[in-house]
């Protein structure tokens, strides 16, 4: 997958079936499933894949616990097929997870016990593990860290988990494989109308500075938190559909939470749900939920956002963590569908809605991620309609996703490459400077860099360290130590020189600080 061959087409080809605005988890799975069934598909992204939301979820591949309390059986039965779905698909990013709920009040256990008896028979022959009242001393043997004073035991449940932004990579790449082209950092500067009908979009590529005024049957709206600023151009006095809310997560040693279970609390002060998660051998915790006026591309974590996880790790962990300990915190702005008679964020409803302007812009919005899938197929098949295509069938729910691969835990540090490691060890073997670690503290070598750029688009020193890597979230400050030498291997392969090394390390040192407490 490689950026001028992308652009190559766009050159070659300025009329299209399907044009995606948009390329986070709603966009890459659009263009997959429009490109499968075999629509000319475009998708363009103003940044980088996955730069917004889709990259800083909360990792979890899940039916949605909250969506069970809140009764919505429809919701979580969908998440739960969905999940089961991405796991058959994409076993190399999505993984089994336990998850304990300790249980402090003598009324926990059986209340949750039964809940997640529920999900189980939810998910059916979908189940990723069935679910148990745990004693004390199972509670403790499965999460050694756990506060135990006033402890009287724990449940047990399974749910997936991810990396969100490598699956958006390979998404794209597997929407690339069925014809469909895909060009970041490339803006929608306007929509284009025939007949008062929206019939293709000006664009502009924003490495190389050029713009092309291309053709389509339909356009689709992915933009996730974005979403108003794009209908705006189809329609200046449009009502809002979205209301930003801005969810933080922050990220832990693994000594915090030892093992390979999770922990979930049902019930925070502010009325979510709270995890702590293992990912790629760090802790997650997260996530808070706080009303914004406006989302913006980089939204800052605020002082007590991180408080709050502070504060609530500390109730339910032994070692009590603090600004110190704190590796990375990270801010998403959630883009939920605006209710009117919603009292706060928390109680808006995160099931997707596609919307039809007069004009024909076809906007998807809301969601989650673990839906993407049936978001992209609803989205497409109305666009087929506003579009007058040719009905083909979803092909989306028994495809590989590219890097398929059964056992790609074998690959070691390369695991989330999935059959791409292959690839990148026999790069490594072509050089010995490739096969030796960016820094001696972390296991990615110089091989994936190179690899970032020739198979992944990477354009940026961020790109890779942010999304292709995920050390800036993992670790803030060991990926600034990565920064010269990742830029001086993108600048030799790239072709670019000096001063495009020191303003790219420069820009990714004021980027990292917002992830830095």
């Amino acid at each position: 997958m490689n950026r001028k061959e992308m652009l190559a087409a766009i050159e070659e080809n300025q009329i299209w079936d399907v044009v995606i605005i948009g390329g986070g988890a709603s966009g890459a799975g659009i263009a997959l499933d429009s490109a499968s069934r075999g629509y000319k598909t475009l998708l363009i992204e103003r940044a980088d894949f996955s730069s917004g939301t889709s990259s800083r979820s909360t990792k979890l591949v899940h039916g949605g616990v909250r969506y069970l309390q809140q009764g919505n059986i429809a919701l979580v039965l969908e998440a739960l097929k969905e999940r089961g779905i991405m796991r058959k698909n994409a076993p190399h990013l999505v993984h089994d997870l336990p998850f304990i709920v300790p249980n402090y009040d003598w009324w926990e256990g059986p209340f949750y016990g039964i809940g997640m008896k529920i999900y189980d028979m939810l998910a059916g022959r979908e189940g990723f593990g069935n679910s148990e009242l745990l004693s004390l001393e199972e509670t403790v043997k499965h999460i050694p860290t756990v506060e135990q004073e006033g402890l009287n035991g724990g449940v047990i449940y399974y749910d997936g988990q991810f990396d969100d932004a490598r699956l958006v990579i390979n998404l794209i790449k597997t929407a690339a494989e069925q014809g469909g082209v895909a060009v970041n950092y490339m803006e929608a500067v306007s929509l284009t109308k025939t007949f008062d009908l929206v019939s293709g979009v000006e664009v502009r590529d924003l490495i190389n500075d050029k713009e092309y005024n291309l053709k389509a049957s339909v356009v689709i709206n992915a933009t996730g938190p974005f979403t108003d600023s794009v209908r705006k151009m189809d329609c200046q006095d449009c009502l809002p559909m979205i209301s930003p809310s801005q969810g933080v997560h922050m990220v832990l040693d693994k000594s915090f939470l030892p093992g390979d279970s999770a922990i979930m609390v049902p019930h925070t002060d502010d009325g979510r749900v709270l995890f702590a998660i293992p990912w790629h051998d760090k802790i997650v915790v997260g996530t808070t939920d706080t009303p914004i006026t406006e989302a913006v591309r980089e939204p800052i974590p605020l002082e007590e956002e991180v408080n709050f996880l502070l504060e609530h790790t500390a109730r339910y962990l032994t070692k009590d963590p603090t600004r110190e300990d704190i590796l990375s915190v990270f801010a998403g702005v959630r883009p939920l569908v605006v209710n009117p008679e919603a009292e706060n964020t928390a109680a808006i409803s995160r099931e997707h809605v596609v919307s039809i302007s007069k004009s024909g812009l076809v906007t998807i919005a809301g969601g989650k991620w673990t839906t993407y899938r049936k978001m992209a197929e609803d989205t497409l098949e109305q666009a087929i309609m506003i579009g007058q295509l040719e009905p083909e069938e979803c092909k989306t729910k028994t495809l590989n996703i590219h890097g398929y691969h059964n056992h790609a835990d074998a690959f070691g540090a390369l695991e989330c490459y999935g059959s791409d490691a292959l690839e990148i060890q026999g790069l490594a073997k072509t050089d010995a400077i490739l096969a030796e670690k960016i820094i001696p503290e972390y296991d990615a070598i110089k091989a994936e860099v190179i690899w970032a750029v020739r198979e992944e688009m990477a354009m940026t020193i961020e790109d890779f360290l942010s999304r292709r890597r995920r050390y800036l979230i993992l670790d803030t400050r060991a990926s600034l130590k990565m920064a010269p030498v990742v830029a001086g291997l993108m600048a030799k392969e790239m072709g670019k020189d000096a001063g495009w090394i020191e303003e790219q390390v420069a820009a990714y040192k004021k980027l990292a600080e917002n992830y830095l407490v």
